[in-house]
């Protein structure tokens, strides 16, 4: 499955999981949770907190990157539920995208009143 179908399909799960869990207010890890949940559901491979180890000039970091969700081993999602969306989280996916050789990330901000305008894309090198 491309990453577009899987994105249309996390973006899908994730409206509906902020319309059962009755919109804002929640902490991120309920969000993650349900979401990781409803995912599943729909036949996707999801794996949560992902450790990811970092190598820093040939040197094995002790402290790893986590990612929230990693979708279809090929989509990374990142939940936030907060009021005030900070443009730093585009440029971390962007990281976490380039450090995993990954092409497409979703942020997803739970604490949009409509979670439609908290989804954003990320892309790294993404074609067509």
């Amino acid at each position: 499955m491309h990453e577009n179908e899987i994105s249309k399909i996390i973006v899908d799960a994730a409206i509906e999981v902020h319309r059962t869990l009755g919109g804002p207010g929640l902490l991120e890890s309920v969000y993650q949770e349900a979401l990781a949940w409803e995912l599943a559901h729909r036949g996707l491979s999801v794996e949560r907190e992902k450790v990811v180890p970092l190598v820093y000039k040939e040197q094995r970091l002790a402290t790893p990157l986590r990612l929230d969700l990693l979708v279809q081993e090929k989509v990374i999602v990142e939940c936030k539920a907060t009021t005030a969306w900070n443009p730093v989280y585009n440029a971390q996916l962007l990281t976490y995208l380039r450090l995993t050789d990954l092409r497409l990330g979703l942020l997803i901000n739970f604490g949009e009143r409509l979670v439609k305008n908290g989804i954003h894309r990320v892309v790294n090198h993404l074609p067509d």
